[in-house]
């Protein structure tokens, strides 16, 4: 998942991915906060990213390629 953010002058580009089989990412959007998470099969939260949703410019899923991510 590649999140992209307004900075003011700029963008940023933030990436999170699910770095072991079996996990996933999840993304949940209020009014005020995007959060993109990497989740285990059980649901336990292994990393997140938490952007204001009127700076978020862009989220990104890219299809799984098979590869492993580096």
């Amino acid at each position: 998942m590649e999140i992209v953010v307004d900075t003011g002058n700029s963008v940023a580009t933030y990436e999170v991915t699910a770095t072991k089989a079996g996990r996933r990412v999840e993304i949940s959007s209020s009014r005020n906060l995007t959060e993109v998470t990497e989740v285990t099969r059980s649901g336990t939260p292994v990393r997140t990213a938490r952007f204001l949703t009127a700076r978020v410019v862009a989220l990104v899923e890219h299809p799984y390629d098979g590869s492993r991510p580096s």
